[in-house]
């Protein structure tokens, strides 16, 4: 998540207050992603460097100035609207680097690897469920993270779902070309005398 560009969106509806940002934050994002007060300043104070947000010196001293969007914040925060994230490269994701372990090390059954994380997304997606049927149906931006949530863990479960398949067929494959008898060596090619020879 761009921090940053989160605190320019919340300044763009008008000037605000660092506790003030912090709190909009955290609403704004179904509460399920908590932040920092200090960070808020930190960033704060970044994005006043790169001119992006100025502070009108109003309110109280020190981390109760008010800060607002300037031209050029505005412009930024268009920008990272419309540029999708750089998804060329996989993440580097725990969970596929674990079946890729499971999957090497001798005398581990994967298949047991795999059905114990996909009861735990199951688990996962029952509780986000329970929080769609009950907060988030009068808290957009909450119905929002939890649709996504849950959408991503779907994902990951079919993904094992599809491991879990890919993994039995090689096994099977593997034990399968361990039982089948040797080829039989191929017959020796004749040679061919060459034209002209004497016999």
């Amino acid at each position: 998540m761009s921090v940053p560009h989160v605190l320019l969106a919340l300044l763009a509806e008008g000037p605000k207050y660092g506790l003030q940002l912090r709190e909009e934050f955290e609403a704004g994002t179904g509460e399920v992603w908590p932040l920092n007060v200090g960070q808020v300043y930190k960033t704060l104070g970044r994005l006043e460097r790169d001119g992006l947000v100025e502070s009108d010196g109003t309110g109280q001293e020190g981390p109760q100035k008010r800060f607002r969007i300037t031209a050029d914040g505005s412009e930024a925060l268009a920008a990272w609207l419309r540029t999708p994230p750089d998804l060329t490269s996989p993440p580097r994701d725990e969970l596929v680097m674990k079946m890729l372990v499971a999957a090497r090390v001798p005398g581990t059954d994967a298949h047991e690897v795999i059905q114990a994380h996909r009861l735990y997304m199951v688990e996962l997606m029952q509780q986000w469920t329970r929080l769609k049927e009950g907060e988030a149906r009068d808290d957009l931006s909450l119905a929002l993270v939890v649709d996504a949530e849950l959408f991503r863990l779907d994902a990951v479960t079919r993904w094992l779902d599809a491991a879990d398949t890919r993994l039995r067929r090689a096994a099977a494959a593997e034990a399968e070309t361990e039982q089948s008898p040797p080829a039989p060596a191929p017959a020796p090619v004749p040679r061919l005398r060459r034209l002209g020879a004497r016999r």
